[in-house]
């Protein structure tokens, strides 16, 4: 079947088989192999991207039910040679070991961002009556947002560190 695709501002007119995932088109088809395939299985978020502004497993997710979104990878995140403030705070913190799991983990941390800046709760807030914002957030919050991304390597503090850095506009690329 044949679809458009618009992955980080380029748009694509791909023929595809109907069954195709997002994360195979993007790996094997446009050749962007910055998101990772790891379980396969929607568990553990390597292959996690944003589409219109909304964090997904991208190996969950057909490629054809794209036709008409805006697919943003880890490669479309920096402008030119300036990092976003999300790279450059994991750098700057040190949110990754063997770098693995660091693409879904940065995409998924800039939607985290995004929810606290809309005052947006999770399942850990206390009341959800009350507007999150970056002065009332925890670190178990934090966790929270960013549970559906597993790190093997146990960089967590590091992570959570990036997060609460980005959120208190300290990261200069």
């Amino acid at each position: 079947m044949k679809t458009n695709i618009r992955v980080n501002d380029a748009t694509h007119e791909l023929s595809l088989d109907s069954r195709l995932t997002l994360l195979d088109a993007l790996r094997d088809v446009l050749g962007l192999i910055g998101t990772k395939k790891g379980c396969d299985q929607g568990a553990c978020g390597a292959c996690t991207v944003i589409i219109d502004g909304q964090r997904v497993l991208s190996c969950l997710t057909l490629a054809a039910a794209c036709q008409g979104q805006h697919v943003v990878t880890i490669e479309g995140l920096a402008v030119g040679d300036e990092l976003h403030p999300m790279q450059a705070a994991f750098l700057h913190c040190d949110g990754f070991q063997c770098g693995y799991c660091t693409p879904g983990q940065i995409l998924s941390a800039v939607c985290a961002v995004q929810e606290v800046h809309e005052g947006v709760p999770s399942h850990v807030t206390p009341d959800v009556r009350q507007t999150v914002d970056s002065a009332t957030l925890t670190d178990e919050e934090i966790r929270e947002r960013m549970s559906g991304n597993l790190c093997r390597c146990a960089a967590y503090p590091n992570i959570v560190a990036a997060v609460r850095q980005v959120l208190a506009n300290e990261v200069r690329s």
